[in-house]
């Protein structure tokens, strides 16, 4: 009998692990600052990123997906790890949760 794994509690797993990855230049984790876009995990367990950075010319532009990536297949249950980066839509402080807006002073 195979184990079944639930994605759904996969998923939640790889959003705490982003949530220890932080913006060098902001001191707001990148998951509350709004820079991940989406996360799929597949029945395989492999996981694909969808992520932007604040701007094209981001400091940790190459850094940050190799972080991301490292962190995220340092979980047991996964297989594989991509992470994409997109500037559409391009990153603004309206994709920030609450949280972090608090946090910068913004609301």
């Amino acid at each position: 009998m195979s184990e079944t794994i639930d994605t759904q509690d996969l998923g939640e797993q790889i959003v705490k692990v982003l949530k220890t990855i932080y913006d060098p230049e902001i001191p707001v984790d990148i998951y509350e600052l709004g820079l991940i876009y989406d996360v799929f995990v597949n029945e395989d367990n492999d996981v694909k990123i969808l992520m932007t950075l604040t701007s094209p010319n981001c400091p940790v532009a190459e850094s940050l997906p190799v972080e991301i990536e490292e962190k995220v297949k340092s979980i047991d249950l996964v297989k594989g790890t991509e992470v994409e980066i997109t500037f559409d839509p391009p990153w603004t402080q309206e994709l920030m949760s609450e949280e972090a807006k608090l946090e910068l002073g913004l609301l």
